[in-house]
């Protein structure tokens, strides 16, 4: 069996993703299914951290570009991510993993609340971690709230787990020519302006030197191959470094 490259992780899951082939809300197989993902990777003994996106329920950029003031936007898609944290949570627990989902907003009738030192411990004790809520401010979105829940937990990686293969130099969906990017630096990212996060996002991790995987996550067995260092997704990083990664 191969050995896992990482000791701890944070893995960004979209909402759009828990839909599955359905149009809006949460998808039962899709749930179960990332549910099986998950607990291949933490069969391997690491340390899991999890942010999930609120776009199968409410998206808050979307709903200010129809009028609606950007910060209620923003704080009503922070309670999507809340839902749906809520939701893996009970998946994951009913395959036998620990979990603990820690809100950026107060609701202690369902989530723990934020506290960094509360959220390592539960990692040291092997428990896989979702951070809801994002970063409980609006205006950020949760791409920024993975990178930025990433650097507190120092973690290794950020895997973030979507619907293409990786990166593209353009919209693969829109552009049947487009072409695929194994390796790719913050600052190309930038420049190009490829859509992979947002600017604020990939800033944030260039400033660090967290190391950023994309990969597709409906083929079975990604996020373990990612794991364990196999070649899967698009890597981005500045230096070699930052892209080979260690486990201490």
């Amino acid at each position: 069996m191969t050995s896992p490259k990482y000791n701890r992780i944070l893995l960004k899951l979209s909402g759009e993703a828990l839909m599955g082939e359905e149009k809006y809300g949460i998808s039962t197989d899709m749930l179960s299914y990332m549910a099986q993902e998950v607990k291949s990777v933490f069969d391997l003994g690491i340390q899991i951290a999890i942010v999930v996106g609120g776009g199968n329920i409410f998206r808050g950029i979307a709903a200010a570009s129809k009028g609606m003031d950007r910060a209620t936007a923003d704080y009503m898609g922070m309670l999507a991510t809340v839902m749906n944290s809520i939701a893996l949570q009970d998946a994951l627990e009913k395959l036998g993993m620990p979990t603990r989902v820690l809100s950026a907003i107060s609701m202690h009738q369902m989530a723990e609340p934020y506290i960094r030192r509360r959220a390592v411990r539960h990692l040291e004790k092997n428990r896989v971690v979702i951070f809801a809520a994002g970063t409980g401010s609006p205006y950020f979105t949760t791409d920024t709230a993975s990178v930025l829940r990433a650097e507190e937990m120092h973690a290794d990686v950020l895997l973030k787990a979507t619907k293409v293969d990786g990166v593209y130099d353009s919209d693969p969906v829109t552009n049947p020519s487009a072409r695929f990017i194994k390796e790719i630096s913050y600052m190309d990212v930038l420049e190009r302006r490829l859509n992979v996060m947002d600017s604020t996002a990939i800033s944030l991790a260039m400033d660090n030197g967290l190391l950023l995987c994309v990969f597709n996550l409906k083929e079975k067995g990604n996020i373990r191959r990612a794991v364990c260092g196999e070649s899967v997704g698009t890597r981005i990083f500045d230096n070699q470094k930052t892209a080979i990664g260690s486990k201490s």
